[in-house]
């Protein structure tokens, strides 16, 4: 018995001895724990110790709060539904990701009843102006702004903006009021710290943290907005916060959720806030540059026929409008915007955003690639007006479709009148897309008046049916076409 404690003595003294030993050698010999390569090349004074992730982490949250939870107010209003509900206007048509947001929002007041709605604010001047959410306060009849401390003031709408909706609303304060310090949101990054403080469901000045989990969220809402997605628990009632950085700076204003899922929250950028807001108070509305062109994207399929590389991105001139800002500029259609003012555009939705932040009559430089060559253009920025939407024209099934999976015929001057387009206009119309061909997929629609064929002008049947004789299979082919107001460009493969 004793000679079997001894063995097994001796054989743990060597297990411990072991892993001492492998300790020592995965430590100070380069290799860390969950890397799983060779750093010894590393100088020692930049390989990261275990524990510096969570060093790196706050202790705690409250200093900031505390700091910062003065400034945000609660907002509730009110306002009576007298017939049916009409989709929000600043994101246009419905969508169900917003129609949840919204009817969670509004809780789906009956027609004809008060609908009351809470939501979230955060004052920007000591006078009492606070920036907040358009659909917060939008319509309302009246407006009851909280402070931190349980004062309740009467508030008036200053000034809204539906398209990126924002809204500035204003309380006749006795006295100076604690401000939020607007940072900016170009600077973050995903999986940076945030803080959220509002109201929801009514739970007055709640907090949650989280982090920064995308920047550059196209979501639907609206034409001039590309938001921060956070998992710091947002919900009903915190529309219009803010979301602070680490420093106590606002980065954001919380405006949506993900109504199906969790930890998906949507904040608009400040710097977009802070470029309207002088407008919003002055105002009341915000004055919008204007260039004049129908933009597209630029597909794998454009930029081939175009001669482009597919990684340029950039924004595909469909149309250039006579008169306009872009046509005294020298822009051209089929040109391809890929700088605006310095800022790098990516996508039509970049162009749409940078103009749309310039303010008219300024004078702004965008570089185009045309025929696959740099050009610089000076653009003297016009005056945004309201838009006319294209119209849907109804489909006719008639006759057998061509190689390009379409049924045309000559425009006429009852097409002209019907589909909205000049009563001058000579092309084809399409009166039926072959399901499943690859015009269907490439989004050519029964309506659309085809004006080229990889450059060759379209202005009767004749032309149509010769440009598409000579096409082959696997043919590259290009269409301009004229969809109601929009003019635009489409590619695909036969």
């Amino acid at each position: 018995m004793k000679k079997r404690f001894s063995l097994w003595t001796v054989a743990g003294a060597s297990a411990v001895v072991a892993v001492v030993v492998a300790v020592f050698i995965v430590w100070f010999g380069g290799v860390r724990p969950g890397h799983g390569v060779d750093v010894m090349d590393r100088p020692h004074d930049q390989l990261v110790k275990p524990a510096a992730w969570f060093e790196a982490q706050p202790a705690s949250f409250a200093d900031l709060a505390e700091k910062v939870q003065g400034s945000v107010v609660n907002i509730s209003s009110s306002k009576r539904i007298r017939g049916p509900r009409a989709p929000f206007p600043y994101f246009g048509p419905r969508d169900p990701f917003f129609d949840d947001f919204f009817e969670k929002f509004f809780e789906g007041a009956p027609r004809g009843q008060t609908q009351h709605s809470l939501g979230s604010g955060f004052v920007i001047d000591e006078k009492g102006t606070i920036l907040t959410n358009n659909h917060v306060v939008s319509q309302a009849e009246e407006i009851e702004v909280t402070l931190a401390g349980g004062h309740k003031y009467k508030a008036k709408v200053v000034g809204v903006d539906e398209k990126t909706d924002i809204a500035v609303i204003q309380i006749d304060a006795k006295k100076p009021l604690p401000c939020a310090k607007l940072g900016t949101s170009k600077n973050m990054r995903a999986g940076d710290w945030v803080m959220a403080i509002g109201n929801p469901f009514g739970l007055e000045h709640t907090v949650t943290v989280g982090v920064i989990s995308a920047k550059g969220r196209l979501i639907g809402g609206g034409p001039y907005a590309k938001f921060i997605q956070t998992d710091a628990s947002i919900n009903p009632g915190n529309s219009g916060g803010p979301l602070f950085n680490m420093k106590g700076e606002v980065i954001g204003i919380n405006t949506m959720i993900y109504a199906g899922g969790q930890g998906i929250g949507f904040a608009i950028p400040i710097d977009l806030a802070k470029s309207m807001i002088p407008d919003l108070v002055e105002k009341g509305v915000v004055s919008r540059g204007w260039l004049g062109v129908a933009i597209q994207d630029v597909t794998p399929e454009l930029a081939k026929s175009f001669g482009l590389k597919e990684d340029e991105g950039g924004a595909l001139i469909a149309e250039v409008y006579s008169n306009s800002p872009a046509a005294k500029a020298g822009f051209r259609r089929g040109d391809v915007v890929i700088e605006y003012n310095g800022e790098k555009v990516t996508e039509p939705y970049d162009l749409s955003l940078f103009v749309g932040q310039t303010k008219p009559g300024t004078k702004a430089t965008a570089i185009v690639l045309r025929e696959g060559k740099r050009k610089e253009l000076k653009i003297k920025v016009g005056k945004q007006e309201k838009g006319v939407a294209a119209i849907e024209p109804e489909e006719r099934d008639v006759g057998r479709a061509d190689a390009l999976g379409l049924v045309v015929r000559t425009l006429s001057a009852e097409d002209a009148h019907r589909l909205d387009v000049p009563r001058d206009f000579r092309g084809v119309v399409v009166a039926r897309v072959e399901p499943g061909s690859a015009a269907e997929h490439s989004n050519v629609r029964a309506g659309d008046v085809i004006l080229e064929i990889n450059d060759a002008k379209i202005e009767s049947l004749d032309d149509y049916n010769k440009a598409v004789g000579k096409l082959e299979k696997g043919s590259l082919v290009r269409l301009f076409i004229k969809r109601g107001k929009a003019s635009i460009y489409l590619a695909f493969r036969l």
